[in-house]
């Protein structure tokens, strides 16, 4: 099966995060495990539909991440693929700061 090329690294990050279901306002406590620069993988037992517009906050290091996304795939009972789409600047600084701890400072994200 051939897979599209990321268009940017994955790398480890645990984070506790909240996932918003936008149409409904339903939540879900998740836990982020892996972490690019346009989107995560979320550990949850309780997945959501491919195409699922979402909002995610993530908390680590004290610090609070937000942004909107989809949902580009599901593991049932297992996890979910998150892309994001609109990141806040704020967000986008404190995404990257995390991303450079992640890879131990590579410069090339």
């Amino acid at each position: 099966m051939y897979q599209t090329p990321r268009r940017s690294p994955r790398l480890p990050f645990i984070a506790v995060a909240e996932i918003a279901h936008r149409e409904s306002g339903g939540r879900l406590s998740c836990q982020i495990s892996t972490l690019s620069f346009h989107g995560c993988y979320v550990e949850t037992l309780n997945t959501l539909p491919v195409g699922r517009e979402i909002s995610i906050k993530s908390f680590a290091e004290s610090e609070c991440f937000v942004a909107t996304g989809k949902v580009i795939y599901e593991l049932p009972r297992s996890g979910l693929g998150l892309a994001f789409e609109e990141v806040p600047l704020k967000s986008a600084a404190l995404l990257r700061k995390w991303l450079l701890k992640a890879s131990g400072g590579a410069e090339r994200l």
